[in-house]
Parts: C-alpha cells; sequence; structure tokens
C-alpha cells in the first residue's frame, strides 16, 4: 500500500499542557488567546494570555486574524470552544494555531502559571447542570403533573445531541448572558482585538 503523502496527513492541532509551558517560557512571539467568557477569564487563566471571548472572536474573525503570527495557542475550559475558534480562524487563514489539550484546567494541573481570582462555575459546567435539571423536571413533571412535560426531557435531549454533532451550545450562549455570568468589564473589540501586538511588532527583536 503507497503510504499517504505529507498533504494527505491531517495537521496536528493539539497542544499538551507541557508543550504549552516550555513554549511559553521559550518563544517570544507566541500568543495565548482564551476563548472563554470573561468571568471564566477572571476566575483563572494562564497568566499572559488574552480574553478573546468565542462570541467576539466570531464577529471580528477576520481583524484578529490580522494580528496573530505562525504561533498562536487557543485554550478554553475543556477544548471545544478552542476548537470552534480555531475552525473560524482558519477560514480566515491562519491554519497554524494550536489548541490546549484539557483546556485550562489541565494546564493548571500541570503545574502551569495561572492567575486566579474569583471563584465561578465554569460554563460548561453550568450547562450540564441546567440540562440535568431540566430533565429531572421534565421527567418527575410527566409523571405526578402532565405528561406533556416529558416531552421537556426529550427536546432537551435532542438539543443536547445536536450541540455534540454540530460542536455549538446554544444554552451554553444563552447562560453566558446570565448576570452571574458577566465580569466587571466585558471585552470588546477595542479591549480584546486592539490590545493584541501587531505579528509584525512581535517578530521583530528589540534594538
Amino acid at each position: 500500500m503507497t503510504p499517504p503523502s505529507p498533504a494527505a496527513t491531517p495537521a496536528v492541532t493539539a497542544l499538551a499542557p507541557e508543550i504549552l509551558s516550555s513554549w511559553i517560557a521559550e518563544h517570544h512571539d507566541l500568543l495565548v488567546i482564551d476563548v472563554r467568557s470573561a468571568a471564566e477569564f477572571e476566575s483563572v487563566h494562564i497568566r499572559g494570555s488574552y480574553n478573546v471571548p468565542l462570541p467576539l472572536l466570531s464577529e471580528h474573525t477576520q481583524e484578529l486574524a490580522a494580528r496573530l503570527g505562525s504561533r498562536v495557542v487557543l485554550v478554553c475550559q475543556s477544548g471545544a470552544r478552542a476548537e470552534q475558534a480555531r475552525q473560524r480562524l482558519g477560514g480566515a487563514g491562519i491554519d497554524t494555531a494550536y489548541v490546549l489539550s484539557g483546556g485550562v484546567p489541565a494546564f493548571a494541573a500541570a503545574g502551569g502559571d495561572v492567575v486566579r481570582g474569583k471563584n465561578r462555575w465554569d460554563l460548561e459546567r453550568q450547562v450540564r447542570l441546567a440540562a440535568g435539571s431540566l430533565v429531572v423536571l421534565g421527567l418527575a413533571g410527566g409523571k405526578f403533573i402532565s405528561p406533556k412535560i416529558r416531552m421537556l426531557a426529550g427536546t432537551i435531549g435532542a438539543g443536547l445531541t445536536f450541540s455534540a454533532a454540530t460542536n455549538t451550545c446554544a444554552m451554553g450562549q444563552a447562560l453566558s448572558a446570565m448576570p452571574w455570568n458577566k465580569a466587571a468589564k466585558e471585552p470588546t473589540r477595542e479591549t480584546a482585538i486592539l490590545q493584541l501586538p501587531l505579528a509584525a511588532a512581535r517578530l521583530t527583536p528589540a534594538a
């Protein structure tokens, strides 16, 4: 059998936490972009990382891509949102971005340098709680109140299946808009994207 040509081999986009720690120490041109919500970022984040929440990145993908160099690592809570960000940036011509395996928790567990603030539940944990609670309510309500309420459990199950198939989460987006998931200063185009140094400036050695 003829081995696949290099062009047919998928690019490796996952990055282990230990590798990221060494890159942070060794590469001045590295950019770590955290695509979680501002509230999650406030709770704990990798030291030196920039917070560009996924909705903001999605809205200004081209503008962000213009500021990224060849060494970019995208991080979130588990890797799912970071992978969505990688795909969006890929559509804007950035095909060299990496996704941190296991997200910020894995980096912290591996001894990486993180900054901790106010303790909050991460968004993905909130989604699990909300979905589980609604399913229990639907099943219990269908038994004791009205059979129609049982449809709620089926709707939630279908929604979770669609979420897994499309790697998106409408419930997470809805929860991110709740007051308890808001930070004192929410990132904007000006504070989150225009704060990033231009790639050319980072790659030019200091005089």
